[in-house]
Parts: structure tokens; C-alpha cells; sequence
């Protein structure tokens, strides 16, 4: 049996073949169909008809890989050090930390990967057979190679078809080709290398019927479908870290070699000094502690989570934290048109009527909006030619518009759908012409034929009404309306001038037409449509740009990220809505085509994605070789899509970007972001978001590490120098834990800066710590060692009494991270902003901070059970205020960085 084994059905090329070659190989009968023992014998070779779940790893596996960073590994080595050293309260608050941590990890990431197992739900459905020389019903589970499939309209494809027979067949196969209009299908042979989008002998999987009967035989199953091809593209695809997760992991590396490399040096050095190892272990331990930013990894996630609960508010939702870092990182968008960058719903643009070109505003299927002759709004009741267009789009027509949670929708086809809200823009009303002008009977589309007509009571005649082609009308006709709707000789070379022109826009163009019969004719015959229409006019239609997303798009022009097109449409359309989008080609610039692409090598095809923005006619695989290419060029790159066929590039892009209204579960599945109102400005407001939350990360980080620097740096100091250590690991404790993270964490609720969206995405190869950051980091390290260590030694000197000089020198230190904290945040340009009347979010998180921190810097000291909990001694007012002094130099200090070494 020469059948499908291993491979996918398209490797067979079954559209290219004829269908007597298709039944021979299949070895099927047209007219019994497979008999019960073949099919048996095919079921038990080639297994079910569904694609096979992803196994999930336990949700133990998945909280334990929480833990699996080189920031938590320190973290658990200080408290296993701890812990030994029978420091509980240390141990027990650094453990606390790290599963706190891991905790809301998980919880953020709880959704496994389970995008096959949602595909294969997403196909499963019951098929109409012709199976033994018996008509059936079986679910699509159980069909095998060779079987025959009855489909009507209606119906979800069940499994890849050739077609044998068709009746006026319409398939939706948007989810897998990004087809925006339902396809019309054929019997005949195409060549071997037609696209995916353009085999109209063939259905496949998961698509819906819309229009007809078909009958066909099955020629792939489960993974050898072409949706089955696409889960083992998503399996094929590589986890992408993102450029957040490469640069802490490489800094958590980096921090790691330094930290015991220090601790290291303190041992020896104080081994060589003559003290006993376990005072010097202490020591060693305390540096570590000291060095280690036990905060740093709370404050990140807490940052993030509140980026993703910020993008909620523009409508979108992260599925995974490190996601929303990526956006602001972001160099490329690869976007989808339909439903995106577009409307979703067909609209009419213009009309030629009566030799006078009609232009249509507004979009979608609402009646808002007005038809107008060179600016000016038309009065329907002076352009009869106009009216007699409206009017047959109206009437030969089989959908109706619905409104649904406060928008219009069509059911039925998009496209005349389009017609009606048209006649509704003009004033027309459906159901008083409906009565007016009843239908009497009905010749649907046929792909043959390429019209549709409806017979009509109009007295004292009857009229049919035809729809279609321009090619299948003009030839028809031998009069047309005038503007004043008189009959007039027709002009098919200036008509079909027309249709071209109006193709050239990317506008899908029907043709419109009416013809008298008598009045006691009942029915339509194809022999009524042979000669004497009369030809009423033109309606170009197209699926119009988002005004907002064309405004995103030159915002993220500004922002130096290119926006690139990827759509499964024709590449006249395509061309078409970039020029409105502002995504223009020119000769160096063209729109490459599916065809186009499958033709060039891997330079060729990465040169080609930096070359053009518009990519016409793309089938799923190259969608996902796009988005390679780009990546192998160094760009960090977004991708969007709705269908099943966008997934497995969703899952290769940095970010997959699905739709919330029209996505598949497997587009979500496969997603790091999910829009929910599937509109590209909402791209726009997250990669806005996505900087603002890594400006805020650098500055958790510029504030974070200059206390545990200039804390590292006084223990190492001070053990060279053979003194008392101005501060203990127990103390050292606080200040990250609660004096640090209490002063660090408004800052993740800094609001966006105004020129957030002015300067070009961060390179992906920039450190987390750049030099000027680090030059920052060092300089307050400093001066925080400065702090510590003069207050330290300042008052044991004057009084003898080293409980006070810690307590002073600790006091001291938090209100220079105090000031610290005012000179980094944005929270005083805010308030002179505000002070001078301009409309500027002012941020109270950190003066809420500043606050919290205070009370509990006076608990710390002041209160009896800390004193003897942390080794401290209470301040008298005057300590107090010196204290205060101390730190007071830290505004000029910040003022200096801000000018000489600002964050960006």
C-alpha cells in the first residue's frame, strides 16, 4: 500500500496530482468506499486521527526549576552557612526570601506549555463518511487514510482532504494560511510548488466550511496534516531566553565570583593576621551576607509584576514575567494585517456609479458614516445610478449585520456584508426594502459561474439582481446607468480600466447588475444571466487600517523599531494597506511573496526580512524562517498572529503576541502576551511599558547595590585593618531585608518618563551593568563605606561604646539611602512639575517609603526588644539629628551622578 506513513500529506503533493492518481495510491473505492477490514488495518498503522499531547513536567518540577538561578543559589548558600553557624533568625529570613521568590515565580508561570495538547483539542470534531457503501457519522478520531468525507456548509474540516467533488465550495481557512476571505474551491491539478494559501483543490484541517458541498478523500491524519506539521514545528522550536533572564543570569554569575572571591581573601587575610578560623569564618560569612543583595530578586519580580499588571490595563495580559522586559527591548514587530493593523471587517471604500466616482467613509459593518462626490456628501434621492448599486448590493445578498455586545457584526459572508453597511451609510433600510421588493427565488454563487442573482416582485415587473466578477458581469451586459440613471451604451474598456485601477489599491471588486424580466416568471435559470444586464456600478471593498494603529506605527518609527507585515492576503492587498499604514514600498523595498521566499537560501532570506517590511502570500513554515532570519541578524523580535498557523513562529519570536477576541487556544498557549483587544497600538502602549519597568529595574539596581558595596567594603576593611567590625551580619540583615527593599521598592512604581518612547531600543548585547552604571555604583558604594565606617569610628573613639557607634553608623546610612532615594526617583522633578501647574503623575510610592522607613528606623533603635534582638541602643534626639547631617550630603552627591551619569 503506497500511503501516507511518516510523512506529512503535502510531501505527497497530493494538490498537484490528479485524482485518478490520488485513488490509486490511497488504493480507495469511489463508489463503496474503505470496507470495515481496511479500515482496521489502516487504523492499526497509522494510529489515531489526533496530534499527540506534549507531556507536561509535574508542577514539583516546575516550582523546584524556580530555584534554578544563580541569584537564589547565593541566597541558599548564605543560609545553609548561616544555619550552621546556628544563626536561626539569619537563616530562617534568608530561606524565607528565596522561597518567597520562587513562590511567585511559579504562580506567574503556572501555565504549562501545553499548546499541543490545545491543538489537538482544537481539531477534534465529528466527520460524515462514506464508509462500506453506507453514509456515517464518526468523531474525526477515527478516520483513516483513503476514507471519504461528505462536507457541507457549516462543517469544520476534519482531516487534510484532496477533493473529489464540489458544489459551490467556500472554505475559511484563515486560522491556518491567514487567508482574511473565505476561498473558493476547485478540482483542478495545480502545479507542484503553488503556496499553501492557493491549493484550491484541497481542504485541511480545522478550517471551516462556509458556502457548499464537497465530497473528498482523506490523504493526512493527525501529524501528517498540515496542522500536525505546524505542532512539530512549535515542539522544533527553541525556548527563547529573553534579554532580561541572559543578562541577570549573567550578572548573578558575575556577582557570584566576586562575592566568595572576596569572602576568599577575607578568610586568608585574617587567618594570616592570628585569629582563630571560626572568628574568621564569621567574618568571611558577615562579607558574604553583606555583599549579597538578598532584595534584589524580590524587588524584580515585584517590578515586572507590576508592569504586568499595568499592561492589563492596556489591554495586556503577560503570561510570563520576563516578557514584558522583552517588549522594551524590542527591535522588530512582525504583525499580522488582519484584525491588527486592521479592522477585521470588510468595508466598502469606493463606488463607481453612473461614470462618477463614490468615495465611503467610516469602518466596519456600523452604519456610521456618509457617501460623498469630491468631499461633498451626496443626497441619495439626485443620483439614481448610485441608488440602483446600493439597492442590488443589498438585495442580492444572503447575510444579515447583528449588533453583539455593542458592535456590529456580520453573519454570513464579510463581504456582503460590506455591501449592506454600505446601502446602511446611504440611508437604506434592509427590511423596508426586503417588503418593498421580496425575494422570489435565488441562484447562489458557483465558482463556475462566478456571480450570484436573485429574482425580485418589483411591479408592474419582475427584476433579477446579479452580483459578482467584474469579468463575469461586464461580459453580460450591453447597457449601464448613467448619473441620472438613464440606460446608456456600456464602455468596457473604460469599466475595466476602472477595475483595474481600484485592484491596484487592493480594494476586492464587485460588479453589480439588474435585469426586467416578466412578471410572471417564478424562477432563475443561468440562461436568464446570458446577455442584456444592465450594469449598475462598481464596490470596491478592503479590510481598512486601525487609524490608532497607524499612529503606533509611526510611534514606533520614532522609537526606532520597525514594523514589519506578514500576511497570508495577495500581495496587491498587502501593498495596499501599507501604503495606508505608512509601511510604503518602493523598488528597494518590495513585497516579497510565499513564493518569493521559498526560493532563497538562508543569507538570501535574512538579507530579504531587512529589506522589506510587507510579506504577501506566506505559509506557516516561512513565517517561522522570518523570524529566525531576523534573529539571526541580532534583532530581538515580537511576533503576532490569531491562527493555528502563526503558532510555532509565536513560539520561536522573543515574544509571541496572540490575539484575545479572534486567537486560537493554540496562538495563547504558544504566547508570552495575549491581546485582548486584538488592536497593534495596545503592542505599542506594552513595548512603552516594557521600557518604563527596565528603567525602574536599573534603578532598583542603582540603589540596591551601593548599600551592599559599601557594606562589603567595611567589613573587608575593617578585618584588614584588625578592628571591630563597624557593623554585624545580624544588622546587615535588616538593612537589606527591610531598610533597602522598604526604600528600593517604590521605585518600581516610578511612572514613565515623558521621552520613554524617543530613543531606539536598548542593543541586545548591552551588559545589565553598563560602565556608567557601574561608575555610579562605585561611587556611592564609597560613599556609603564612608558613612559607616567614619560614624563608626567617630563615636567609639569619643564614647568607647561600640553598640552606639553601630546603631549611629546604621542610622546614619539609611538616611543617606533616604536622600539617595530622592535623587534617583523621579519624584522631585515630578513635584516641581506639578508645582508649576503641568499635568504630571507625581508618584507617592516613594515618599510613602521614605515614611515606612523612618517608623521602622525608630523601632530598630528606640524600641527595647530590637535593642536586644540587633545589638542596638537607643539615640537621644541630638544622635538622631546627627545622623541625619551625616547622610545629608548624599542630595549633592545624587545631583552630580544625575548630571555626569544619568541612568538611561
Amino acid at each position: 500500500m503506497v500511503v501516507l506513513d511518516s510523512i506529512k500529506s503535502t510531501d505527497q503533493q497530493w494538490h498537484h496530482l490528479s485524482q485518478e492518481q490520488v485513488v490509486r495510491l490511497l488504493k480507495t473505492n469511489l463508489e463503496q468506499g474503505l470496507t470495515f477490514n481496511e479500515v482496521a488495518e489502516r487504523r492499526d498503522r497509522f494510529g489515531p486521527n489526533q496530534l499527540a499531547a506534549q507531556k507536561n513536567q509535574s508542577a514539583w518540577v516546575r516550582f523546584l526549576q524556580q530555584f534554578n538561578q544563580p541569584l537564589l543559589y547565593i541566597l541558599l548558600v548564605a543560609g545553609l552557612v548561616t544555619a550552621f553557624l546556628r544563626e536561626w533568625i539569619d537563616s530562617g529570613v534568608i530561606f524565607g526570601v528565596t522561597l518567597l521568590n520562587a513562590i511567585i515565580g511559579f504562580v506567574q508561570e503556572s501555565k504549562a506549555e501545553d499548546a499541543i495538547a490545545a491543538l489537538s483539542e482544537a481539531v477534534t470534531t465529528d466527520a460524515t463518511i462514506f464508509r462500506n457503501g453506507q453514509k456515517q457519522v464518526v468523531p474525526s478520531s477515527e478516520l483513516v487514510p483513503g476514507d471519504l468525507v461528505l462536507l457541507s456548509s457549516g462543517d469544520k474540516v476534519p482531516a487534510d482532504l484532496r477533493l473529489l467533488e464540489i458544489r459551490d465550495l467556500q472554505v475559511d481557512e484563515s486560522a491556518l494560511t491567514g487567508e482574511s476571505v473565505p476561498v473558493e474551491k476547485s478540482l483542478a491539478p495545480l502545479e507542484a510548488d503553488a503556496p499553501l494559501a492557493e491549493r484550491t483543490n484541497m481542504t485541511y484541517t480545522g478550517s471551516l466550511v462556509t458556502f457548499g458541498q464537497a465530497r473528498g478523500v482523506v490523504v493526512g491524519i493527525g501529524e501528517m496534516t498540515e496542522t500536525g506539521h505546524l505542532s512539530q514545528l512549535m515542539q522544533q522550536s527553541t525556548a527563547i531566553e529573553t534579554p532580561l533572564t541572559r543578562k541577570i543570569d549573567k550578572f548573578s554569575k558575575t556577582l557570584l565570583y566576586i562575592i566568595l572571591g572576596l569572602a576568599t581573601f577575607t578568610f586568608a587575610v585574617g587567618i594570616a593576621q592570628g585569629f582563630s578560623w571560626i572568628e574568621v569564618f564569621k567574618a568571611a560569612v558577615a562579607l558574604a551576607v553583606s555583599a549579597i543583595p538578598e532584595g534584589l530578586p524580590a524587588i524584580l519580580t515585584v517590578t515586572l509584576a507590576l508592569g504586568v499588571s499595568r499592561m492589563a490595563k492596556h489591554h495586556a495580559i503577560i503570561r510570563k514575567l520576563p516578557a514584558i522586559e522583552t517588549l522594551g527591548s524590542t527591535t522588530v514587530i512582525c504583525s499580522d494585517k488582519t484584525g491588527t493593523l486592521t479592522e477585521n471587517q470588510m468595508t466598502v471604500q469606493e463606488i463607481d456609479a453612473g461614470g462618477r466616482r463614490y468615495r465611503v467613509s467610516g469602518g466596519g459593518y456600523a452604519p456610521d458614516g456618509e457617501i460623498s462626490l469630491n468631499g461633498h456628501t451626496i443626497d441619495l434621492a439626485k443620483t439614481p445610478a448610485l441608488y440602483e448599486c446600493l439597492q442590488a448590493g443589498l438585495l442580492c445578498n444572503d447575510a444579515h449585520l447583528e449588533m453583539q455586545d455593542g458592535n456590529w457584526i456580520v453573519v454570513g459572508s464579510p463581504t456582503e456584508g460590506a455591501l449592506i453597511a454600505a446601502a446602511h451609510k446611504a440611508g437604506l433600510v434592509t427590511d423596508k426594502l426586503e417588503q418593498a421588493i421580496p425575494r422570489l427565488d435565488i441562484l447562489p454563487f458557483e465558482s463556475q459561474f462566478q456571480y450570484m442573482a436573485t429574482l425580485h416582485r418589483n411591479r408592474p415587473e419582475r427584476l433579477i439582481y446579479v452580483k459578482g466578477s467584474a469579468e463575469a458581469i461586464l461580459k453580460r451586459c450591453r447597457q449601464m446607468l448613467d448619473e441620472n440613471g438613464k440606460a446608456i451604451v456600456l464602455n468596457p474598456t473604460q469599466l475595466e480600466q476602472t477595475v483595474e485601477n481600484m485592484a491596484k489599491k487592493g480594494l476586492r471588486v464587485l460588479a453589480l447588475a439588474k435585469k426586467a424580466v416578466p412578471n410572471f416568471q417564478a424562477v432563475i435559470e443561468h440562461a436568464d444571466l446570458e446577455q442584456d444586464l444592465v450594469f449598475l456600478g462598481l464596490q470596491g471593498m478592503i479590510d481598512p487600517p486601525r487609524p490608532e494603529a497607524i499612529h503606533a506605527i509611526e510611534s514606533c518609527k520614532s522609537a526606532g523599531i520597525q514594523v514589519k507585515m506578514i500576511t497570508g492576503d495577495h500581495a496587491k492587498t498587502a501593498a495596499a494597506i501599507a501604503q495606508q499604514m505608512g509601511l510604503s514600498q518602493t523598488q528597494d523595498r518590495p513585497v516579497f511573496t510565499g513564493q518569493e521566499l521559498a526560493q532563497l537560501d538562508e543569507q538570501g532570506l535574512a538579507n530579504a526580512v531587512e529589506q522589506s517590511n510587507v510579506f504577501a502570500r506566506v505559509a506557516p513554515e516561512q513565517k517561522l524562517r522570518i523570524v529566525e532570519a531576523l534573529q539571526s541578524k541580532g534583532e530581538i523580535v515580537a511576533m503576532t498572529g490569531d491562527g493555528v498557523n502563526d503558532a510555532p513562529a509565536l513560539k520561536q519570536a522573543d515574544i509571541g503576541v496572540a490575539m484575545g477576541i479572534t486567537g486560537t487556544e493554540v496562538t495563547k498557549e504558544a504566547a508570552d502576551m495575549i491581546l485582548t483587544d486584538d488592536n497593534f497600538a495596545s503592542i505599542e502602549a506594552a513595548v512603552e511599558e516594557g521600557r518604563t519597568v527596565y528603567k525602574n529595574l536599573l534603578r532598583a539596581i542603582a540603589f540596591i547595590l551601593p548599600v551592599n558595596g559599601g557594606e562589603s567594603m567595611t567589613i573587608l576593611i575593617a578585618v584588614m585593618l584588625a578592628t571591630p567590625l563597624p557593623i554585624l551580619p545580624v544588622q546587615i540583615l535588616w538593612l537589606n531585608m527591610v531598610s533597602s527593599v522598604a526604600l528600593s521598592l517604590p521605585l518600581a512604581f516610578e511612572p514613565p518618563s515623558p521621552d520613554v518612547m524617543e530613543y531606539p531600543p536598548r542593543p541586545a548585547n548591552e551588559p545589565l551593568l553598563s560602565r556608567r552604571l557601574i561608575i555610579r555604583i562605585l561611587t556611592v558604594s564609597l560613599f556609603n563605606w564612608i558613612v559607616i565606617f567614619g560614624t563608626f569610628n567617630w563615636i567609639v573613639r569619643t564614647t568607647g561604646d561600640e553598640e552606639l557607634g553601630r546603631t549611629m553608623a546604621i542610622q546614619a546610612l539609611v538616611a543617606a539611602e533616604a536622600f539617595y532615594l530622592l535623587g534617583i526617583s523621579r519624584f522631585i522633578p515630578a513635584l516641581v512639575a506639578k508645582l508649576r501647574g503641568k499635568d504630571e503623575s507625581l508618584g507617592y510610592a516613594v515618599a510613602i517609603g521614605i515614611v515606612g522607613v523612618l517608623i521602622l528606623q525608630y523601632l530598630f533603635s528606640q524600641w527595647s526588644i530590637m535593642n536586644g534582638l540587633f545589638a542596638t541602643e537607643a539615640l537621644s534626639p541630638t544622635q538622631g539629628l546627627i545622623c541625619f547631617v551625616i547622610g545629608l550630603p548624599m542630595i549633592a552627591l545624587a545631583a552630580l551622578l544625575k548630571r555626569f551619569s544619568p541612568l538611561k
